[in-house]
């Protein structure tokens, strides 16, 4: 059952950055089972806050209270002139999940793309197991891609 709550989605500012690490800190644990570096993960929230070229955080307030956080960063494609907006580090506090706060959150990015030419479209990536988000990110309108993400992580976690 969806309950939608009187949201105000704003830009993350440097006195969110302790929560949205926080945030970060309990998304890695429950999707993934690894244990971040706080002070690591507060030094990255704080890097992207102070390079705005990388990107921005949104926040979602619900009665004076950070509920949920996502993280866009920028991705120029040649293929297309334009950037795409990565969405990362999705958040939500569990008790206020399946409530729409994350189709809120996602509102507010299409409404700021909307307002710059350059975006020319969105990405996310999800963990292979979590239907859950995929069930929501499939009921906004994305696709799933053809395509498989490879990496090599060359700093330790």
């Amino acid at each position: 059952m969806t309950n939608h709550l009187n949201l105000t989605i704003r830009k993350g500012t440097r006195a969110d950055a302790s929560t949205i690490a926080e945030f970060n800190i309990a998304m890695a644990l429950e999707t993934e089972g690894k244990k971040l570096d706080r002070r690591k993960i507060e030094s990255g929230v704080r890097g992207l806050m102070n390079n705005p070229n990388y990107g921005f955080y949104l926040v979602a307030v619900y009665k004076e209270q950070v509920v949920g956080s996502l993280m866009i960063t920028f991705e120029w494609s040649d293929w297309r002139n334009g950037l795409f907006w990565w969405i990362q580090s999705v958040y939500v506090i569990p008790e206020y999940r399946r409530r729409g706060v994350y189709r809120a959150m996602y509102d507010k990015v299409k409404k700021l793309a909307s307002g710059d030419p350059s975006v020319c479209g969105f990405r996310l990536y999800v963990e292979k197991e979590n239907l859950t988000a995929q069930k929501t990110y499939r009921d906004l309108g994305m696709d799933e891609t053809a395509y498989r993400m490879f990496e090599e992580d060359r700093i330790e976690s």
